[in-house]
């Protein structure tokens, strides 16, 4: 009876990375008919003496991504002593970068997996910006992290997106004094909000510009002064019946701006 070819995978993580590889060379012996078992988050030496008990017995190799130094040792040790073949799949360029980089490895496990949460909650924060855009569903106010209120062209749009790359599910509401503004803005912690605010000067300059990249003319209602005032003040109302921070953007970057929305939230969060 012709013994069945097994490969321990080993991992003081979750082993994915090494079970990749193993799978990515037994392709090419045609799949090899290997098996391939797994032993995630291994964190001690019983750990692994179960899998060396394991592998003595039969034809088997330990391929392995162990980035504690006393496990990997350990293991390498054990593994000699027992006559098993054990491949360290991640030293050789660990070692290249160490030698070549001149920086010293963290050997702590499972940050790989830190960096791929990390990557997916910006991906998740991001969607929410953008479907929770310009008050477009209401429902986005109460999960927000952060929620953006004022008139046209306060940067409420580039903020979102901005503080989303920081992690941050941001819903934005526009102040129009012809549309009641959402009751959830009433309804949610104030310390969630933000009222966005800006000079009259500055928002007709930028009102003025934004019609000439439309092609229209720059005397249109929506950069009058008078239109300007008004939507301001009943910004001002809303924003003080939410008793939210209010921050002006007059000449301030989105960055900045990103920055002082961080300090406030911080601030009011911390009482």
């Amino acid at each position: 009876m012709v013994q069945k070819e097994v490969v321990y995978v080993v991992s003081d993580s979750v082993g994915e990375t090494a079970e990749f590889v193993v799978k990515a060379v037994a392709t090419q012996f045609n799949g090899g008919n290997v098996e391939i078992r797994r032993n995630s988050y291994v964190d001690d030496f019983e750990d692994i003496e179960d899998v060396i008990m394991l592998a003595k017995k039969g034809r088997s190799i330990i391929a392995y991504t162990i980035v504690v130094l006393s496990l990997k040792d350990y293991l390498d040790r054990r593994a000699t002593e027992e006559g098993i073949l054990a491949v360290d799949l991640l030293s050789p360029l660990m070692n290249a970068f160490e030698t070549r980089f001149n920086k010293e490895p963290n050997h702590r496990p499972g940050l790989m997996r830190k960096l791929d949460e990390d990557y997916f909650r910006k991906i998740e924060a991001i969607e929410f910006a953008v479907k929770y855009d310009d008050g477009r569903d209401p429902r986005g106010i109460i999960m927000a992290d952060i929620v953006l209120i004022g008139v046209s062209r306060t940067s409420k749009t580039p903020l979102s997106m901005y503080l989303a790359h920081q992690r941050f599910k941001v819903a934005n509401v526009p102040l129009v004094p012809e549309v009641p503004p959402p009751d959830e803005i009433y309804e949610i912690p104030r310390k969630n909000c933000i009222g966005l605010i800006i000079s009259p000067n500055k928002l007709n300059e930028i009102r003025k510009e934004r019609l000439k990249a439309l092609g229209l003319a720059p005397q249109a209602n929506y950069a009058s002064f008078e239109r300007i005032l008004e939507e301001l003040d009943h910004a001002e109302k809303v924003m003080k019946r939410v008793g939210c921070p209010i921050i002006d953007v007059s000449n301030k970057a989105v960055e900045e701006t990103a920055g002082l929305i961080l300090e406030v939230l911080k601030k009011e969060r911390s009482f």
